[in-house]
């Protein structure tokens, strides 16, 4: 009997929004066929074990109706919180509106989605990284020449703001987009792509493409067909793309901090869960850097 007094005691003792187990959170990524997401979920959680939280963690196989079920599954769980990188802007604000009015707090992270009831998102300014792919090529060349550039997931936040970024810089420069075209943020993708537009544009200067699973199979599809010499840059800064460099093989990638982005989209996670108050910012920009060397 007194145990349980003392039981409750410590309960009711507790700080007002503190949690007396660890905070469940729930996490969904388009697919953990692309690197990217295998660093962001490596490191979110190292993230959430320092935070005191578990992720409960759902891989939507680059399927929006999966990962749609995903977070509907996450509100029946009651988790505390849910983080979401969306498959497209468009794809999860039903289920993102129905956890919100749930009274399940919300973050993306990376990819956006069309809605205010998110919570915060935290990711890469990824026009500002679309952009600097962008100089990258164009000093390389020297201000002139052509360009093929290989757009991600049509849809997706980070492939429309990739590509607004170097189109931006590209057409004030002397260097032209001879193509774009997606190819959907996948390598084998971007190599049947870059095989075919070799086909139709034998006569180019560089590549880029909107994250290194493309670029790399672009890669390999103008080694096939004998090309080198030419600029190329990615996206993402994985370590398959830092190995290509490593053997001269690949220029250029783009380092997002996938990591930094998911840890401090569960702090501000977190911090709501425990305070109620909101982040400063309903918009967080991480700055994506060129990285030319590998580390």
């Amino acid at each position: 009997m007194k145990r349980a007094f003392l039981a409750l005691l410590a309960v009711a003792l507790l700080p007002q929004g503190a949690h007396a187990a660890p905070l469940k959170i729930g996490f969904t990524v388009p697919g953990l066929q692309f690197p990217f997401f295998v660093t962001m979920k490596k490191e979110a959680d190292q993230a959430a074990a320092k935070l005191g939280a578990t992720i409960v963690f759902v891989d939507a196989q680059n399927d929006s109706a999966k990962q749609q079920a995903a977070v509907e599954n996450f509100v029946a769980q009651k988790v505390d919180a849910i983080l979401i990188s969306p498959m497209t802007v468009d794809s999860l604000v039903p289920a993102i509106e129905a956890a919100a009015k749930a009274g399940i707090p919300v973050a993306t992270v990376d990819r956006k989605a069309n809605t205010d009831a998110v919570l915060v998102h935290v990711g890469a300014d990824n026009v500002q990284g679309g952009r600097a792919a962008a100089k990258y090529i164009i000093d390389k060349l020297g201000n002139k020449g052509t360009v093929i550039e290989l757009e991600g997931t049509p849809g997706a936040s980070a492939a429309i703001d990739r590509k607004t970024g170097f189109d931006e810089v590209m057409n004030k420069s002397n260097v032209k987009i001879l193509v774009s075209q997606t190819a959907e943020f996948g390598r084998a993708k971007g190599q049947s792509v870059m095989e075919s537009l070799i086909q139709k544009y034998p006569n180019f200067d560089a590549v880029f493409g909107a994250n290194d699973e493309m670029i790399i199979g672009a890669v390999e599809a103008m080694s096939t067909a004998g090309l080198k010499g030419k600029v190329t840059i990615g996206f993402d800064a994985t370590p398959d793309a830092f190995a290509y460099m490593k053997e001269g093989k690949l220029g250029a990638t783009i380092d997002q901090f996938p990591g930094k982005q998911a840890g401090e989209a569960l702090k501000y996670l977190v911090d709501y869960v425990k305070t109620k108050k909101k982040p400063a910012k309903q918009v967080v920009y991480i700055n994506p850097e060129a990285v030319t060397k590998a580390p």
